[in-house]
Formats: C-alpha cells, structure tokens, sequence
C-alpha cells in the first residue's frame, strides 16, 4: 500500500501529520511525503518543517493520495504541474483523500466534479465553484474520493480509510495505540456550537489572510 501525502510551503502541519500517524501504522503502508520538488517545506506557522523525500516527477502511482490544506495550497490552484500530477494519480489510486483546504486542490484538479465533499467550515461553499455538492460533515466518502473537514478531522478521516482498507479491527487498534480519545474542554470545535461572534471573528481572520 503507496500513500503519497502531497506537501508544500505554508501547510497546515496537522492537516498532513494527523493521517499520518494513522495510514503510517497500515500493515505493510509505504508512506511518502512528496513535493512538486523534494526538500523541507515549512508549514503555515514558520515553526515547524515537514521534508518531502520524492518530488511529484519520482512519485508515480501511489495506491492512496492524500492533499492536506492550508494557505499554502492555494498556489496550487493554478499551479497546472501540480495539478497534473494530481489528475494522473487520481486515475489509477484506490483513494484519493483530502483534509481541510486540500479538497479545494482536488476541486482545481477536476476531481470532485459532481461528488459530495467537505472541507473546513469557512471554505465549504468555495466546493461548488468546482462543481462539488458541499456537506457539512467530519469526513466524506463519494467513491474512493474520500474528503475530510478542518485540520483535526483528517484522524477522524485516516481511521475511517483505515478500517475500509484493513478492517474495523485494525483501525481500533490504530485508534487505541494513538489514545485518540477527544474530550476536547470547550464544546466550540463548530459554528454549530460555538459562539456567532466568535465563528464570525474568525471568517474576518480568514478572509484578510486570503487577501494578504
């Protein structure tokens, strides 16, 4: 089993490190990350690097594709070797999987074209400029297009993949080995829950980002 994690400047670290830690436990997984050029890519914060061992000219075929998000990716959109690469892998995967902002990359690449997905809250409806029916759920399972919500949903997604590959048995016993056990202390982990003005604080946030 080849998973091929897609990185790049400017990731969110959780976005890519979350699933890892639980497809890289996979019985005989093969887990690379890989970049349109190989190296370290520092992610969102500065403060932390992930290093890609393959660029994407050396990475052919990965039996499972994963694209994180964060700002970063949106280059990526128009980035058409990158993009390419993403079509190519996509035809002959078992999985082709997002977390967060990554399923915006996919969109671009033409792969979500008329499926169900989920991204994070703030960016769902960008899913219908790709022609993608927007849901707002943890993790997504259209085929084996299988998109996953904001950042910490991409566990959530990595156990779901990992019981439809290797069985339920399996991935309970990913689940226990990493004690992902979420009691998280306050209940604000969505704009269903949190307070408006807190969810409205942060889409301001989010939008002066994206237009710096």
């Amino acid at each position: 089993m080849r998973i091929a994690i897609l990185i790049f400047d400017r990731l969110t670290a959780l976005d890519a490190v979350g699933p890892y830690e639980v497809l890289s436990r996979l019985p005989e997984a093969e887990l690379e990350f890989v970049a349109a050029e190989a190296g370290p890519k520092r992610t969102d914060t500065g403060a932390l690097a992930l290093s890609a061992d393959r660029s994407l000219a050396d990475t052919e075929a990965p039996d499972v594709l994963l694209i994180p998000g964060g700002a970063g990716n949106r280059e990526l959109l128009d980035d058409e070797v990158v993009l390419d690469w993403v079509r190519q892998a996509h035809e002959t995967s078992a999985w082709t999987t997002s977390v967060c902002t990554g399923s915006l990359v996919l969109g671009a690449a033409g792969v979500l074209e008329g499926l169900q997905a989920t991204t994070h809250w703030a960016f769902l409806e960008r899913l219908r400029e790709f022609g993608a029916e927007p849901v707002s759920e943890r993790v997504v399972f259209d085929g084996k297009v299988v998109t996953a919500a904001g950042v910490s949903a991409g566990i959530d997604m990595g156990l779901s993949l990992a019981a439809r590959i290797a069985g339920e048995d399996v991935a309970k016993a990913i689940q226990l080995g990493i004690e992902y056990d979420p009691q998280p202390p306050f209940d604000a982990g969505s704009p269903r829950t949190a307070p408006a003005e807190l969810t409205e604080m942060l889409r301001r946030m989010g939008a002066e980002a994206e237009r710096a």
